[in-house]
């Protein structure tokens, strides 16, 4: 998996945010593409990527992510990005774009995306979702208290909203969205976070465990114990949601095409 990565010149988030699961995905043969380059116009306290200004994007990386898949074997491709502030769509269009050229080679193969909040631009939603993702994916991180520490250039209720939006205007793409436990949120308040992506419309939920990647990013306040997370799976599912996966080592991109292939969309007609 390196070697392919290195010769096709591509990122992963995987090893950009020091994930914890990295050996187990890359020995699978799966890996989240991280597009757009490897630094961050933000600079989000619970996060080890790059933070400073960026280089532009490179022109060709959508078909060199599609290129790769193809390599790869790749059944289920997911596609996030650093946050893109300095681009007048976010990046959207990058998105947009790597979408379509992994259609080109592959129609089969399964795609989410794991977007910014594109600033609450919903013409930059609009032209991620016009590209058939199979799943939109939008983090909400933490609970609302915490975001002005957590993540002080984000805004809790433009990130439900962009969730909102995307069921709204495309009922068929699934939603999803995933936080952490252990910076400090109480019970009451992890709750009121779900029931706030339920009420949205997200379908799919990812919980894990906030470790601290470096020593000037923010401190682990708690480790959870395990049956904590099986409880708020527990009660995810009371809620509706469709899939939770909830444990220490989980992230947002973690075992992603199992909720797809447990969940088969279903006809309208």
């Amino acid at each position: 998996m390196k070697t392919l990565l290195n010769e096709t010149g591509l990122h992963t988030v995987c090893e950009e945010a020091r994930c914890p699961n990295l050996g187990e995905c890359f020995s699978q043969g799966t890996a989240t593409f991280l597009i757009l380059g490897e630094v961050c116009t933000r600079n989000c306290g619970f996060c080890a990527i790059q933070h400073g200004v960026p280089a532009p994007p490179a022109e060709d990386e959508p078909k060199r992510i599609a290129r790769a898949a193809l390599e790869m074997d790749i059944r289920y491709a997911v596609i996030t990005s650093v946050t893109r502030d300095d681009l007048p769509d976010g990046g959207a269009s990058f998105f947009a774009r790597a979408i379509e050229a992994i259609r080109e080679q592959d129609q089969e193969i399964k795609i989410e995306v794991l977007i910014p909040d594109f600033r609450g631009d919903l013409s930059s939603l609009e032209r991620v979702l016009r590209a058939s993702p199979d799943v939109l994916n939008h983090n909400i991180e933490t609970i609302t208290r915490l975001y002005s520490e957590v993540r002080p250039q984000a805004d809790y209720r433009r990130s439900l909203h962009l969730i909102k939006e995307s069921k709204r205007s495309y009922p068929r793409i699934y939603t999803k969205s995933g936080f952490m436990l252990g910076l400090g949120e109480t019970h009451e308040e992890i709750l009121e976070l779900m029931q706030d992506l339920r009420e949205v419309g997200c379908e799919f939920l990812t919980i894990g465990q906030y470790l601290q990647p470096r020593s000037d990013r923010s401190p682990v306040k708690r480790y959870v114990p395990p049956e904590e997370f099986e409880e708020y799976q527990k009660i995810g599912m009371k809620m509706g949601f469709k899939a939770i996966a909830s444990g220490p080592f989980v992230r947002s991109s973690f075992h992603a095409s199992r909720m797809f292939e447990n969940n088969p969309i279903q006809s309208t007609s």
